[in-house]
């Protein structure tokens, strides 16, 4: 049994709930998002909250079941206040700027990199070491963030890097002579 499936999403007041021929819409706030439904499971609307019920005991429904019920639970979360991801740029002449929709960053190559900014993300860089991105796709917000990672992610030894808010980076001991 699915102990994440069990859990009841509790709509927030201004969001809506709609079963399409598609699969699910929930409107609310901040737009409006789409998902398709498997088959291998059942919606259950009741005093506004939602219930997720698998159709039956197989394997395959029972991970569906979960599966459909975190990701209902983001939309609902997407619509009703989105979702952020911050970022923390360290190194001497390592910096981050916005320049028109592009976010530009200097990290040590013999080029600037120019990240355009997708349709529902925004992105700003309040200081030059920070970038906030936003949006109402958890799973959208989440790619951008390790794509700007990737360009330049924490190294071991002096710790220069692009890394989370609040990730620790194991730092390993230099040469010893």
């Amino acid at each position: 049994m699915s102990r994440v499936g069990k859990a009841p999403i509790k709509l927030p007041s201004g969001v809506t709930l709609e079963q399409t021929s598609q699969g699910l819409e929930v409107k609310g706030p901040r737009g409006t998002m789409k998902m398709p439904l498997s088959d291998r499971v059942e919606l259950k609307v009741a005093d506004g909250a939602v219930e997720i019920i698998p159709k039956d005991k197989t394997k395959h429904s029972l991970r569906m079941w979960g599966t459909t019920r975190n990701n209902l639970a983001n939309l609902v979360k997407g619509t009703h206040q989105g979702f952020q991801v911050e970022l923390e740029i360290q190194g001497v002449g390592y910096r981050a700027a916005i320049q028109g929709t592009d976010l530009v960053l200097s990290l040590g190559f013999s080029h600037e990199v120019r990240i355009p900014t997708p349709p529902g993300i925004k992105i700003t860089s309040d200081k030059p070491t920070t970038i906030v991105i936003e949006g109402n796709d958890r799973q959208r917000v989440g790619q951008i963030a390790a794509n700007i990672r990737d360009y330049r992610p924490p190294e071991p030894y002096k710790g220069k890097g692009i890394r989370y808010k609040g990730e620790t980076v194991l730092r390993k001991e230099g040469k010893k002579k």
